[in-house]
């Protein structure tokens, strides 16, 4: 782990002069930079690191334990689209799990030559560029890790931001932060590189969650979307009933299914789509271990599994992705699978405490998912023979139960910026003003909720993809909020954009861009002694060029 709790000198002295008149008990507790960071995702660190590399002092202060987000915690079958937008640290990023995985002492559990070259649509091995995208879970912390300490980072982990009463600010800008703990971090700029947009909603800054309707930005794709079923995660024609006896209304309604109506098409809502683990899974016998009875399993949870399963629907593994020594990154797949729909509508803006209280209902569901398939007598014997051949991988995820650190938060809130992005700029139908970096994958939302039909059948709703013909820009606005209410604040993860187009930006690549990019504007803002808003972007360009950004796509 990176030496946590390690304070540049510079800090130290410049919270000695901020706080020159200030009690001595507040002093002790105040550290200063040019820039400061909240979260502790991909999109954290690679902010992080360009501050350095611009000589600019920087702390990242986050909640979580570990750092990476979701490439670290189990998303190491990477959703990449264009390859050839990917560039900056980002593409370092992969160039260093590539040089990672040439090492022979790499690979423990299967050779180089075993694994093969799989990806996602494509390679998982570029020899020519020396990049790699497919990955174990402690291969990306620990790149991070190197990253961090290479640049004598400052990491303040297990830090939870004050959101009620946390964030000072003065005409427009953040002037500090305060975690709970009572530690205060003053800086010139502020970077919210949260999942969540934790530090964005406590600043006062304009934000959505859930899902717009089609007439707030003249799109197809957004707002509910009944009878769109793009992908295989929808109940089809099964005609499977939603009754505790089927067929039968009064006979109650099966768990996991909800008895509202599903809104009509194109309407807007609140509802969030639904977020699962990406588990790390192994069947090398050394290296596993067993599925588990959680404490508070209840079979009667995956009763309409068993209704899909005798229907014959038989893709249990379509979605265990092949990674590194013979592991898997598991996503849903499926009608009912590992995203627990319907369960974390109140995510975004709930409290701390609720927040726990969901994830560890992820948990269980997930855990107790995974239990039954193993041993209830329902499953089809060939289906839970399979099953049983699976555990948790030994070496990931040591110190947290093997279990993934991170929930995969796949949308919550969204900021509104001083440039939105829509489903116009993903598709190419509008062109985008200040490119910052490129996106090139599907607009995918998985679904958003479980509902009964007109005709009384179960039906799931919200999972499309819709593909962009080429890779698109993505606008230096849509990291930006309006300049009437935050002058120095930027935000690469929860980015403004509309539900449907922010199902294409938020791929792990495209968030260590945007994060990169960020930086690159800070430091810049800081050094014209100028709000963010007030960037030449042209000066902007070549600085992000010179970083190794890709802003525009030329197919050849």
């Amino acid at each position: 782990m990176i030496l946590i709790q390690r304070q540049i000198v510079i800090s130290l002295l410049l919270a000695l002069i901020l706080c020159s008149g200030c009690s001595p008990e507040k002093q002790k507790n105040t550290l200063q930079a040019d820039v400061i960071i909240y979260g502790g995702t991909s999109a954290a660190v690679m902010a992080a690191v360009q501050c350095v590399r611009l000589n600019k002092s920087v702390i990242i202060v986050c909640p979580e334990k570990h750092l990476g987000g979701m490439t670290s915690s189990g998303l190491g079958f990477t959703d990449t689209g264009n390859k050839e937008v990917i560039g900056g640290l980002a593409r370092e990023f992969y160039q260093r799990v590539y040089s990672h995985y040439q090492k022979e002492d790499a690979w423990k559990w299967q050779t180089n030559a075993q694994y093969g070259n799989k990806g996602q649509g494509t390679l998982a091995i570029d020899g020519n560029q020396r990049t790699m995208w497919i990955f174990e879970p402690h291969v990306a912390e620990q790149i991070f890790e190197d990253f961090v300490a290479e640049n004598n980072i400052t990491g303040y982990l297990n830090k939870w931001l004050d959101r009620e009463n946390g964030v000072v600010l003065e005409n427009n800008k953040i002037i500090s932060i305060r975690t709970l703990d009572g530690m205060i971090f003053s800086a010139q700029m502020f970077i919210d590189a949260t999942y969540e947009g934790d530090l964005m909603a406590a600043a006062g800054v304009s934000y959505a969650v859930g899902r717009e309707s089609n007439k707030t930005y003249n799109e197809e794709w957004n707002g509910v979307q009944t009878d769109v079923l793009h992908h295989g995660h929808h109940f089809g024609n099964l005609q499977i009933s939603p009754f505790m006896i089927p067929g039968d209304p009064d006979s109650g309604i099966l768990p996991r299914i909800s008895t509202e109506p599903p809104g009509e098409k194109g309407q807007a809502d609140q509802k969030v789509q639904a977020y699962c683990y990406r588990m790390c899974l192994t069947k090398v016998a050394e290296n596993q271990i067993p599925f588990e009875r959680p404490i508070d399993y209840d079979s009667t949870q995956y009763e309409l599994l068993v209704r899909l399963l005798n229907k014959g629907w038989n893709e249990t593994f379509n979605k265990f992705d092949p990674i590194p020594n013979l592991k898997t990154d598991v996503n849903n797949h499926g009608p009912f699978s590992f995203d627990n729909i319907g369960m974390n509508y109140d995510y975004p803006e709930a409290s701390y405490e609720r927040r726990t209280g969901i994830l560890k209902e992820h948990q269980a569901y997930q855990k107790g998912l995974l239990y039954f398939y193993a041993s209830d007598p329902r499953v089809p014997s060939g289906i839970q023979e399979e099953m049983q051949k699976w555990g948790l991988a030994k070496d990931e995820f040591s110190d947290n139960g093997n279990w993934p650190y991170q929930i995969y938060v796949r949308e919550a809130r969204r900021m509104v910026g001083d440039f939105v992005m829509t489903e116009h700029e993903i598709l190419g139908n509008k062109s985008v003003p200040n490119s910052i970096g490129m996106g090139s994958y599907t607009m995918d939302s998985h679904n958003v909720q479980r509902y009964i039909t007109s005709e009384g059948f179960v039906q799931n709703e919200g999972d499309i993809g819709v593909h962009p013909h080429q890779p698109y820009q993505i606008a230096m606005g849509s990291i930006l909020p309006k300049e009437t209410e935050c002058t120095n604040l930027l935000v690469p993860v929860a980015i403004s954009s509309s539900h449907i187009a922010y199902g294409s930006i938020r791929m792990e690549p495209v968030f260590m861009i945007l994060g990169q990019s960020a930086a690159v504007m800070a430091g810049m803002a800081i050094n014209n002694e100028i709000n963010l808003q007030k960037l030449d972007y042209e000066l902007l360009r070549k600085e992000l060029e010179a970083a190794g950004q890709v802003l525009e796509y030329h197919s050849f």
